[in-house]
């Protein structure tokens, strides 16, 4: 293989050769044309100019004017005779336009220099005669040039010049390329990075959580290794796969571990690398992408977010661009003309499949549609245990409480929940990550970090405990429910200046209409406790107002689970891999019908938040009282209020409780202080631990251990795209 990659490298070499020499000379016909051009112009002027301001004469007419002492000066050069008239002299011709003849008039002044010129006739009587009535007479001599010099004067200097111009020109536009004759042609070369063999430095034991995915491509990887077992029963490999997920499921790490495991070099470029502000380079580099990877074959293609040249040519639906079409159509054409027993794969990401060409989805180009979804539980526990092979864990830590806490988080954000728990235990000045650390760096990835310096008056912090315990006490006392986990009135930077954490006990992946009605009773328990307790409305029930009214018209529109439209869709779903949100397609006189259905369910709901709240309002100001006090309350410490157990000695869901300051200040002080004087991240400076120094087992804490999983190979880009 080595020696054919070598022959092709040569012949692509002496083509490029080609294509130089070509350029070469199409750029000194261009600068010789343009020369050649200019000189004949110039001349053309030179002429023009003269013309109109000489007038030809004969000669018996200048022998005449001279005899009346008419000319001033006489000038001989190039076989031509130039006369210049006395001052106040008027030359008179005649002027034919459109076959009327006039007599025009030029006088000799000072502003108007007029010029005379006739043949120059051997006469030995025409110097005395200048001599007799003194006019001046000269002679204009000029050396005989060399005819090259004057070729290269006129020529080649010009053209070497615009050839050197053009060749700067061409080097600046292209610099980023890399082929061509100073840059000419790079234009359309295709910018994919490549990686050879092992080079991606990624595999499938890297990839946690897409065990379905996974076997869909390990087919594909057999196939490169091997082909023969195929090609034997006449089965084809499969042209192309198509990877579709949210972000952050590991779309591009999936393709980079699939050209690990087989060992073949992997051409990696996004959509958008396509597309340029010249018309054509698209197709071009599509072009180049296939030849380039015919050289190497077996290979893979790996094209990231492809809806950026992908779309649909369907004008309605956002198409209509030339030069996005182009390069699809070249796509198109690549993916159909190429073999497939040579084992080219290519591989594709998106998030938006509803907007890709259906030509492009066909069976014969993408033949496979692999989804890469949200993780289970069992994936988000695998997930975690790749993330933590390089952390050092303490011995409280369970993952699998952390897996079940972190429903519908994807591979990216659990990567980033155990980096910032890492980052947690650094500035808490421990060697070890324990189990707070990891459902702290939870909370703060979905509220935010902890405002700590936030003023909040008592009347403030009485509303928002009130408002939060509402949330959780309705929650716990309804089946449908997703229990409570932690309750907190300690303001966040996302905007919350409190929130109620809710944590399903097992996966669930379905809805039923009750679980629905529960979450927006809960969602609206909020303002109810408002009203109830502190008789008054507050805008911190915007966000639950608005997730309450969503989850009511999804019931509606959607789900099919309201008596007036039975199970009929009045919305389609756009964007199922982004923000998941749809569009009404029903008319105006339903979409208010639905409005109706809506408004009366969000009615019902909040009635019966209220009945709930209103029935046990003797908890509700127990649990407000605790929460008040402590600031932040788990869960079980509520369950224990309820069920009239002390709530100091219950179990923080498998967190230790760690004594800290109050977080803020709970009304306003008399003097407020700058609060860059009182920055620190702990009470007492900690020195920074030393990981590269081994410890001692009987140095170590009993509470703490390194992690028993071995050291990963480089996977900084994990289950992120």
């Amino acid at each position: 293989m080595a020696n054919n990659t070598g022959n092709n490298n040569n012949k692509n070499g002496k083509g490029n050769k080609g294509g130089n020499l070509r350029g070469i000379l199409t750029l000194i016909a261009w600068a010789l044309v343009l020369t050649v051009a200019f000189n004949y112009f110039s001349a053309y002027n030179r002429n023009t100019a003269n013309k109109s301001t000489s007038h030809e004469i004969k000669y018996s007419e200048m022998i005449e004017m001279v005899e009346k002492n008419q000319v001033e000066e006489i000038l001989f050069k190039d076989s031509t005779i130039y006369v210049t008239p006395v001052e106040g002299y008027v030359y008179t011709e005649e002027v034919t336009t459109g076959g009327k003849t006039e007599e025009k008039s030029y006088k000799q002044t000072e502003d108007t220099k007029l010029t005379l010129y006739t043949a120059y006739l051997s006469n030995s009587e025409l110097l005395p005669l200048l001599k007799e009535h003194k006019v001046a007479y000269t002679g204009y001599y000029e050396a005989e040039m060399n005819p090259i010099l004057l070729l290269m004067i006129n020529y080649i200097l010009p053209v070497i010049i615009m050839v050197g111009l053009f060749m700067l020109l061409m080097r600046l536009m292209s610099k980023s390329g890399g082929g061509g004759f100073g840059g000419l042609g790079s234009v359309g070369k295709s910018n994919a990075k490549v990686y050879m063999e092992k080079s991606t430095g990624v595999t499938f034991k890297d990839v946690a959580g897409q065990d379905e995915a996974k076997e869909s491509l390990e087919e594909i990887i057999d196939f490169l290794h091997n082909p023969g077992r195929y090609t034997a029963i006449g089965a084809k490999l499969p042209k192309g796969a198509l990877l579709v997920g949210s972000p952050g499921t590991g779309k591009t790490l999936l393709a980079k571990a699939v050209a690990g495991e087989a060992g073949v070099p992997f051409f990696s470029i996004s959509g958008s690398g396509f597309v340029e502000m010249f018309v054509g380079v698209g197709a071009s580099r599509v072009r180049d992408l296939f030849k380039e990877a015919a050289k190497v074959a077996p290979c893979i293609i790996f094209i990231d977010e492809i809806d950026a040249i992908g779309k649909t040519r369907d004008s309605r639906f956002g198409g209509g661009n030339d030069e996005r079409e182009q390069t699809l159509n070249q796509l198109l054409a690549e993916m159909d003309g190429f073999d497939p027993g040579k084992g080219i794969i290519v591989l594709a990401a998106t998030n938006r499949p509803e907007v890709l060409d259906k030509a492009l989805l066909r069976p014969g180009r993408f033949d496979r549609r692999i989804t890469v979804d949200r993780p289970n539980l069992a994936g988000r526990l695998a997930t975690l245990q790749v993330h933590t092979r390089s952390i050092r864990l303490a011995e409280d830590v369970d993952l699998e409480k952390i897996a079940q806490a972190t429903a519908g988080c994807v591979g990216a954000d659990l990567a980033n929940l155990v980096n910032e728990a890492a980052l947690r235990a650094v500035r808490k000045g421990r060697k070890a990550v324990n189990q707070n650390d990891l459902l702290v760096s939870f909370e703060l990835v979905i509220a935010g970090s902890e405002k700590k310096g936030t003023v909040i008056t008592e009347e403030e912090k009485r509303i928002i405990a009130y408002h939060e315990v509402g949330h959780a006490l309705v929650a716990a006392k309804q089946k449908h429910a997703q229990p409570v986990s932690k309750i907190t009135i300690v303001p966040h930077t996302q905007g919350a200046l409190g929130y109620t954490l809710h944590l399903p006990e097992e996966e669930k992946f379905l809805m039923s209409r009750e679980d629905i009605l529960a979450e927006i009773r809960t969602l609206l328990a909020g303002r109810s406790s408002e009203e109830i307790v502190c008789n008054t409305m507050t805008s911190g029930a915007a966000n639950d107002i608005e997730r309450a009214t969503e989850l009511a018209r999804n019931l509606v529109a959607r789900f099919g689970m309201c008596d007036e439209f039975d199970m009929m869709a009045l919305g389609t779903v756009q964007s199922q891999y982004l923000d998941g949100g749809y569009s009404m397609t029903c008319a105006q006189e339903t979409y208010a019908a639905a409005d109706r259905e809506t408004i009366k369910i969000i009615r019902q709901c909040h009635k019966e938040a209220r009945e709930i709240l209103t029935e046990n309002r003797e908890l509700l100001d127990k649990i407000a009282a605790y929460l008040l006090k402590k600031e932040t309350i788990t869960g079980q410490e509520m369950m224990a209020i309820i069920e009239g157990r002390d709530p100091e000695t219950v179990d923080n869901y498998g967190a230790t409780r760690e004594d800290e300051p109050k977080l803020f200040r709970p009304s306003v002080p008399e003097t407020i202080e700058a609060p860059a004087k009182h920055i620190n991240i702990v009470s007492e400076p900690v020195p920074m631990p030393d990981f590269d120094k081994e410890e001692k087992p009987a140095e170590q804490p009993a509470d703490e251990k390194p992690s028993k999983n071995e050291p990963p190979t480089e996977d900084t880009d994990e289950h992120k795209e």
